[in-house]
């Protein structure tokens, strides 16, 4: 493909925006908080209404790209990216915010749906698995310096202490998705064709995949690990505000970035594990390791606590693609509805920060922030539970696939 580089380029651009527009919700929280006076109970409505757009559009998203393409649904994404930024830039308030950020969820949610069967045709089929992985890290990328170009901004002359100054970020991403929208419009897009385990199935596909227990618990699994993920990432900049005394635009930031870069770290170190030992075992180790991390953060002292949350995404990183893998490979068909109602799932990240924030504004925050030992516990349940049809290839079991056919070849026929 002629412009191939180019446009695996705008492909990991567009990664690059999801991810740093995405993470920052986490250290803008606190700010917020104070900005419009919030009970924690209306702060946990920011990620809710962020999330729960995720979980609303990701099945009617494969719909639009099988009847429009990927160019229109791009536009589309963009378009509603565009009008929740905007929103939130022009009408500084908190019902503007929060159906901002719902609105960006449903480009955002659009977006992640159209650009991995974009990427497997603009990088090829036998490049996809290396550009996935890069696609991954620059995700990752973005997620550490989100919270970090806050932390700088926030704290610039003339600009720490003043209320509302953080909407800077939100006219700069109303101008970032008008040029994504007119790179959308320039760049020589390849026609896409969907892949039957990207289709988003038939009504009959989900009807009988949701007849199936297993179906049912792996969504709530991937319900559980979303609720953690985004439970820890927006609501420990507070913690360690409320409890520790730290500036949410210093500490508070920096512990956000260190999470979602030891999560990044964590997704290297978990490819290796998963080359060694069954995903299983895996996960069972790095949950029981996550839960412990969130006993010490909302117990231990503050440079524990400090240390503790951030600590906590290296040994989630793996939980998502370690939950999605064994369900799929659980199932022996409809894997693109399978796929589509796993990534409804997200919606986990608009249910459980809201629930702390309810429990907080009654409790306390630490008791609050303990409700997430409930989805780890599921999720360390995934590993005792889960039947997959399909293991995956470790090292080990590769040596002795190759052993046994070496002995079934040297073995004698018989007369």
């Amino acid at each position: 493909m002629k412009h191939r580089p180019m446009i695996v380029s705008y492909i990991l651009l567009i990664w690059f925006a999801i991810s740093f527009i995405t993470n920052l919700i986490g250290p803008l929280m606190p700010i917020a908080i104070q900005d419009f006076k919030l009970s924690l109970t209306m702060a946990g409505f920011m990620p809710f209404s962020f999330f729960l757009a995720y979980g609303l559009i990701s099945i009617p998203g494969g719909i639009l790209i099988e009847v429009r393409g990927t160019r229109f649904t791009l536009f589309a994404a963009f378009a509603l990216n565009f009008i929740g930024a905007l929103a939130i830039a022009v009408m500084p308030g908190y019902v503007s915010v929060v159906a901002g950020l719902f609105v960006i969820g449903l480009g955002m949610a659009l977006l992640q749906v159209v650009i991995n069967p974009l990427m497997r045709v603009a990088a090829g089929e036998q490049h996809f698995a290396f550009f996935s992985v890069m696609a991954q890290l620059v995700f990752g990328l973005a997620s550490f310096l989100s919270p970090l170009a806050f932390r700088f901004y926030m704290q610039r002359p003339g600009v720490e202490g003043q209320p509302l100054a953080w909407l800077t970020f939100y006219w700069f991403f109303s101008a970032a998705f008008v040029l994504l929208a007119l790179l959308n419009y320039k760049l020589p897009l390849p026609a896409v064709a969907l892949k039957d385990d990207e289709r988003a199935g038939s009504r009959e596909a989900y009807r009988s995949l949701l007849r199936r227990a297993d179906v049912r618990l792996y969504f709530l699994a991937i319900v559980a690990y979303v609720g953690t993920e985004q439970s820890l990432a927006n609501w420990m900049s507070q913690f360690l505000h409320s409890y520790h005394g730290m500036s949410a635009t210093e500490q508070g930031a920096i512990a956000v970035s260190r999470f979602w870069g030891l999560m990044s770290l964590g997704c290297l170190v978990g490819l290796g594990l998963l080359k060694l030992l069954d995903s299983k075992l895996v996960l069972a180790i790095f949950s029981t390791l996550a839960i412990g991390c969130l006993g010490l953060a909302l117990f231990g002292p503050a440079n524990i606590s400090l240390l503790a949350f951030p600590a906590a995404g290296f040994f989630l990183s793996v939980m998502f693609s370690v939950i999605f893998s064994l369900g799929l490979n659980s199932v022996s068909q409809h894997h693109g509805a399978f796929s589509g109602i796993l990534c409804s799932g997200i919606l986990g990240g608009a249910v459980v920060p809201l629930l702390i924030g309810v429990v907080a504004d009654y409790w306390g925050l630490r008791l609050g922030l303990s409700l997430v030992f409930i989805p780890l516990l599921y999720i360390l349940s995934v590993s005792a539970w889960a039947r997959p049809l399909v293991r995956n290839q470790t090292l080990y079991s590769a040596k002795q696939r190759s052993a046994k056919n070496t002995s079934a070849s040297n073995t004698p026929a018989s007369p």
